[in-house]
């Protein structure tokens, strides 16, 4: 157990995870050293921010730039925002002096009640989250929905009691950092190549998402994906009791999908759930695959089958993931800007019933993307490309048959946008599903989808 009270400990990062973490602290009498190496960084912003949070002054040490030597001196734990990346030098410097690296999660949990369910994965995160943190509140009393989704789990901690249930959605940068942290209930939704710039290999990346488990046992529960190779794989050595999902075949234990129907096989019966296309508001497999998880993981949180189905009945699709917004002159447009990754823009196409103009790019996180453009297959009639990545992409797109012709380079998004209104017509949809992060044309997916939206709204009917 690590002491904190009226000790210095490093914040790394001044954004929503990094405030959150120091108001934790300085809630519990430490003294926060906040450190953002962006030399822009507003130090009395940040002093307001605090201050907002704590409603009285901060003691919080605040420094931007570079990493000041000193600060360090009598320091026992460093918590990082899940963007730092743990083998940067002062984080490495800071290991070697024998101080603790944690997370917010970690943090989170170090001074949280109740009990835990942790969904991690490569896509699907945040909807399965949503959704199982509607079941959850739909029948328990006190309940948290926190962690990547965009509620901080240090904000929520404080207010936790013995009965409360969180439902995080962690990521493999905060998975990097736990140490102690126990969810009675996790789930890997599915692991494919992403954040290798971040890793560095395939290796480091599934070990983050298979650490979700590290504190589990026999008591509690891990849910996994049958058809994903690497989670598949997990099952056998898994520390926690597995539950399977698969949207290919039956299972004879766990859930499965075939036709248009969701079963449960358990202890040899086979249990009819829902039906796909009747009984849910979300499209596309990997909403399917989604949907079973949050069944798989709400069971093992000892929610009565008939509650989870009635939630899943009236829940509607996450915002920027496969999100219909609107119709216009025939055109049906998606907002799919939650696909930062190949794998997520994968499950976007698949969804599509259309011709498709779809809008693709942006930061180049090293990825490959041949298995992106091999599931266009024959959907996709015109391809408007942004950002970095857009003559990698073309370049990808031609080698796979694709038409130059069909190929379009635009240098803002305004300009994509008015390129697929001219593209598309009646009977068409447009699908903003860029399989890359927002980086270096908007702060955030969330930025990029809410502009598609906007632009989408202001067209004629």
């Amino acid at each position: 157990m690590i002491e904190v009270k009226n000790k210095r400990v490093i914040v790394v990062g001044t954004g929503k995870s990094g405030i959150g973490s120091a108001v934790l602290l300085e809630n519990n009498e430490a003294v926060p050293v906040l450190y953002d190496s962006n030399e822009k960084t507003d130090i009395e912003s940040v002093k307001i921010l605090m201050r907002e949070c704590l409603k009285h002054d901060t003691k919080a040490e605040i420094y931007v730039g570079a990493f000041p030597k000193g600060i360090t001196d009598g320091v026992e734990l460093a918590v990082l925002s899940p963007g730092v990346p743990i083998d940067a030098d002062f984080v490495i410097d800071m290991k070697a002096k024998g101080i603790h690296i944690w997370g917010e999660i970690e943090l989170a949990y170090h001074y949280a009640k109740g009990s835990a369910i942790a969904i991690t994965g490569t896509n699907g995160k945040t909807t399965t989250t949503s959704l199982v943190g509607q079941i959850m509140q739909e029948y328990y009393n006190d309940v948290y929905i926190v962690g990547n989704i965009g509620n901080p789990y240090t904000e929520a901690a404080p207010f936790m009691q013995e009965d409360t249930i969180s439902v995080a959605e962690i990521s493999s940068f905060q998975l990097e950092t736990i140490e102690s942290f126990h969810p009675k209930v996790s789930a890997i939704l599915n692991i494919t190549p992403d954040h290798l710039n971040r890793h560095h290999t395939m290796e480091n990346y599934v070990a983050a998402k298979e650490a979700v488990t590290m504190n589990q046992t026999k008591n509690d529960f891990c849910v996994l994906n049958y058809e994903n190779e690497y989670t598949r794989k997990f099952g056998d050595r898994c520390p926690a009791k597995v539950i399977y999902f698969s949207s290919a075949q039956k299972l004879d234990e766990g859930l499965y999908y075939q036709g248009e129907e969701i079963y449960l096989a358990k202890n040899g019966v086979t249990q009819r759930l829902l039906n796909v296309k009747t009984d849910m508001n979300l499209v596309g497999l990997c909403n399917i695959e989604n949907v079973m998880a949050a069944i798989g993981i709400s069971m093992c949180a000892k929610v009565p089958l008939e509650n989870i189905l009635n939630t899943i009945r009236h829940f509607v699709a996450v915002e920027h993931r496969i999100e219909y917004v609107a119709t216009k002159k025939g055109v049906k447009y998606y907002n799919d800007s939650k696909a930062t990754n190949t794998d997520a823009a994968i499950q976007g196409i698949k969804a599509m019933e259309r011709p498709t103009v779809l809008i693709g790019g942006g930061y180049d996180k090293g990825s490959a993307y041949d298995d992106w453009i091999q599931s266009f297959d024959g959907k996709v009639k015109k391809l408007v490309l942004i950002g970095q990545t857009r003559e990698k992409i073309a370049d990808c797109a031609i080698k796979y048959g694709f038409l130059k012709t069909d190929i379009f380079f635009a240098d803002s998004f305004a300009e994509a946008l008015d390129i697929c209104v001219q593209e598309a017509v009646k009977g068409d949809a447009v699908l903003l599903s860029p399989a890359c992060a927002s980086w270096g044309m908007f702060p955030n997916y969330e930025v990029r989808g809410r502009q598609f939206k906007e632009y989408v709204k202001r067209l004629e009917e």
